[in-house]
């Protein structure tokens, strides 16, 4: 598997080796060889002996990552090791990532303070998790809720939407520096939410009177709509709840779902039509901390630019993690159902209703809908046109999904120059 990780970042820095041509340092003139190397920074796209030489002189670093997964075993690790790989490749080594698992230094209520005070240096983050400090996190997710789903396309689709809607919001990027973090990827849309429930029943009158964990405001609004209880808790909690009853099912996304093994105590999984998308989902972000404003200019372009990885490593590990949460079920004896007709009405116009409130607010403009819908079709269209298209219906993903079948790189490459390439270090 480290060769195969090796490969895919070794080609996505080639891929930029054919994107942009050297740019010389930008430090002042002088004699002083050591300042002049740390403000030294390189063109998007340089071949990586440029980039060598303009990092030849900088002092070797360390830095801690705190990941998603829990233990390199995870079905979740793919994600944060092939970030790191991108990062000490592109570096040649000079940058070291210490990988962190199953947020050992800062749980997710903590992660912010932990950036912000040293103890971690980057880290995955849930600002979902903290709409009070985030509202227009919590704006930008309930606005890309009503999203058309697939299980791949439709992953490559949203991830993309998310990181251009978040590079638009200003006030996003300035809730970010109010609390002491860098975004590296102001939202990363992870994988789409189904229910996982341990009785059947996806009807509009299954619905009334459980109770369903949820992950978001928006997610509140929909279980309400629904006739259910939303009950509030991070997903680390939610088998023991599920087992013992305390809840009955989870608005989840599949992989932390196959990766907590939920699909023992809940097998049956309800899913949106093409047409829907089951609840807002934009819950991630990818963030450095105070040290990174320390780092040399040139390992800050590096540790931006490694967002494409990000881009690539999380639409495949969350097609990875479908596949597999659809073989769980069904190992399980669960049902795999689409939603009904009615109750893919009420979470319609249930998500109308929270699109309406984000307008209204202002936080993003009262053009959101509007840049949401756009962003949509223009992505739609890359992914068709590099070939990201789905090969069969979501029940049967665990018989038809293979990863050699797609190269998520040209799209990754694609969506970081469109987006984020105007906010990279300089």
């Amino acid at each position: 598997m480290t060769n195969q990780r090796t490969l895919r970042t070794a080609k996505i820095v080639g891929i930029m080796a054919t994107a942009g041509l050297f740019l010389s340092a930008c430090g002042g003139g002088g004699n002083n060889a050591e300042a002049d190397s740390e403000s030294a920074g390189f063109e998007f796209g340089a071949p990586q002996e440029e980039v060598n030489e303009i990092i030849a002189d900088l002092e070797p670093v360390t830095l801690n990552y705190q990941a998603a997964a829990a233990s390199p075993n995870s079905i979740m690790a793919p994600f944060a090791e092939n970030y790191a790989d991108y990062i000490e490749e592109r570096s040649n080594g000079q940058i070291e990532i210490e990988i962190i698992w199953g947020q050992a230094i800062a749980g997710y209520d903590e992660v912010d303070d932990a950036l912000a005070d040293g103890r971690l240096d980057l880290a995955y983050a849930l600002p979902i998790y903290n709409p009070s400090d985030y509202p227009s996190f919590d704006a930008a997710a309930t606005a890309l809720g009503g999203l058309p789903i697939s299980p791949v396309a439709g992953e490559a689709i949203y991830n993309a939407v998310s990181t251009d809607i978040g590079w638009q919001s200003e006030s996003l990027l300035e809730e970010y520096a109010a609390q002491g973090v860098t975004p590296l990827t102001p939202i990363i849309a992870s994988g789409g939410y189904y229910s996982v429930c341990a009785d059947e029943g996806v009807s509009a009158d299954d619905w009334n009177g459980r109770q369903i964990r949820v992950a978001s405001t928006a997610h509140h609004g929909v279980a309400d709509a629904l006739g259910a209880s939303p009950v509030s808790m991070e997903y680390v909690e939610v088998y023991e709840a599920l087992q013992r009853g305390t809840v009955d099912c989870s608005f989840a996304q599949l992989i932390p779902s196959a990766e907590a093994g939920l699909f023992e105590v809940a097998p049956n999984i309800g899913y949106s039509s093409d047409d829907y998308s089951m609840s807002s989902r934009a819950v991630g972000a990818e963030l450095a901390g105070s040290s990174f404003d320390d780092l040399p200019l040139a390992y800050q372009q590096i540790i931006f630019d490694a967002s494409q990885a990000s881009y690539t490593g999380v639409v495949e590990l969350t097609a990875n993690g479908n596949a597999e949460s659809v073989r769980q079920s069904k190992e399980a004896d669960g049902n795999i159902e689409q939603f009904d007709e009615e109750t893919e009405e009420i979470i319609g116009e249930t998500h109308q209703q929270q699109l309406a409130e984000v307008i209204e607010n202002g936080q993003l403009g009262d053009d959101i809908a509007e840049r949401v819908q756009a962003s949509a079709e223009k992505w739609s269209s890359v992914a068709e046109e590099t070939g990201i298209v789905d090969q069969g219906d979501f029940e049967d993903l665990d018989e038809w999904w293979n990863a050699d079948d797609y190269d998520f790189d040209a799209m990754a490459q694609r969506v970081y120059e469109d987006t984020a390439l105007a906010h990279r270090p300089e």
